[in-house]
């Protein structure tokens, strides 16, 4: 490839989604491959005017607000399509902890499909491989509650919620065909699996 292997990891809370890029990042470089991460919030130079929307959304939850989230969201990562991903070396695999379904939290009113055209719409650069991290929604957030952290969440406080967005991002991932990636058993299946499809990716390029 003449240009980085962009690749997203991207799942509900809770559902290992670090742990797991943090193996696959180990995994890849015990290959000899450069492995580039990137965190969209860290990336992001608007994140502090786009906390405090999603801050007014959770006080006044309307249609209104939640496409203003999203659509802030889809200029960030406008800005990092343009200004951080050309900048990695053309040799390397970036992997990036959430894309489109850092959405996931506010997919109430607007469904996925309108996110995803504004996002296009907006020239997001498409990731090579989207990986979908989910786990059972009680699994996700008995981890999520048990970090030392805490939930460490905006917009999630309850299971049902936790539910109805792990639902809404199964069925996303289903529809846009995005690899599904069930991370309940060890770890290292998880790793596996991922490192798998990387790598089918990187050998369909060179055909």
């Amino acid at each position: 490839m003449n240009r980085p292997l962009f690749v997203s990891l991207d799942g509900p809370k809770g559902t290992g989604k670090t742990t797991l890029l943090e193996a696959v990042t180990r995994a890849l470089r015990a290959e000899g491959k450069k492995v580039i991460r990137l965190c969209e919030k860290k990336s992001d130079p608007c994140r502090g005017e786009t906390m405090a929307l999603v801050n007014r959304l959770v006080r006044h939850p309307s249609r209104e607000l939640e496409l203003g989230v999203c659509e802030r969201l889809a200029d960030s990562r406008t800005w990092i399509s343009r200004h951080v991903l050309p900048r990695q070396p053309a040799d390397s695999i970036i992997l990036i902890d959430r894309w489109y379904p850092s959405d996931a939290a506010f997919r109430r009113l607007v469904p996925f499909a309108e996110i995803l055209r504004l996002n296009l719409e907006r020239e997001v650069r498409v990731p090579d491989l989207h990986v979908g991290v989910v786990t059972d929604p009680e699994i996700s957030w008995a981890r999520a509650t048990a970090r030392s952290r805490g939930l460490s969440s905006t917009v999630m406080h309850r299971l049902e919620e936790q539910v109805a967005s792990t639902r809404a991002f199964e069925q996303a991932a289903a529809e846009q065909g995005w690899v599904l990636c069930r991370n309940e058993g060890p770890l290292e299946a998880a790793t596996l699996q991922v490192v798998s499809a990387i790598q089918g990716v990187l050998r369909r390029a060179d055909v």
